[in-house]
């Protein structure tokens, strides 16, 4: 059973929040979470938990916004001080993977939002997020044509967009399986094959 904390200050209060929505979300069907199974979790009233977010949407937004600033914080710290664009890139793969192992909940909050057919502010962080992501992508891939490490008739935005689905059909693996080790498992093979497609011959 989880010991509530009571009197935290207000942002250590919303980030403890968050980090409960994202340990449900690990363990169950994102959309399934309500405001009450999150305070009971936490040990406190809705009002308690009205208090730091006034609505589920706000609070899907706050969520949003901690995997985004995370995420793409943990991608330029692998990358960071390696000279090789697709040295980077491994770098940043690994980064991904490691991230979802910590945190399962998250790409389950991800799918959930994107497959939204309605235009919530959860969802457009969701998708500032992958544009923030191919963004990064799209400049080490084209470093890397221009070192000669990768193939200039590689199509950039094709090459950033596999990168990131690669990870994704993963994840979507893992979890069909209910299995993460399977991510753990596979992910060096297969950006092994990945990257030997984007090498100059």
């Amino acid at each position: 059973m989880n010991v509530p904390r009571k009197n935290l200050p207000a942002d250590e209060r919303r980030a403890v929040t968050i980090e409960a929505v994202i340990a449900l979300a690990g363990t169950q069907n994102p959309s399934d979470i309500t405001t009450a199974a999150i305070a009971k979790h936490m040990n406190l009233t809705q009002g308690a938990l009205f208090r730091h977010f006034p609505t589920k949407d706000a609070l899907w937004q706050s969520v949003m916004e901690w995997v985004a600033v995370r995420l793409l914080a943990r991608l330029d710290a692998a990358a960071q001080g390696i000279a090789s664009p697709l040295g980077a890139m491994h770098a940043m793969f690994i980064g991904h993977i490691a991230f979802v192992l910590e945190h399962p909940g998250v790409p389950r909050m991800l799918f959930g939002q994107l497959q939204t057919t309605e235009s919530t502010a959860a969802k457009r962080m969701a998708q500032t997020l992958l544009q923030g992501y191919a963004e990064r992508l799209r400049t080490r891939i084209d470093a890397g044509k221009a070192l000669g490490e990768i193939s200039p008739e590689i199509q950039t935005q094709a090459a950033a967009s596999l990168f990131i689905g690669t990870i994704q059909g993963l994840v979507m693996q893992s979890l069909l399986s209910n299995d993460m080790q399977y991510l753990r498992n596979e992910a060096a093979a297969v950006y092994a094959i990945y990257e030997r497609g984007l090498r100059t011959a």
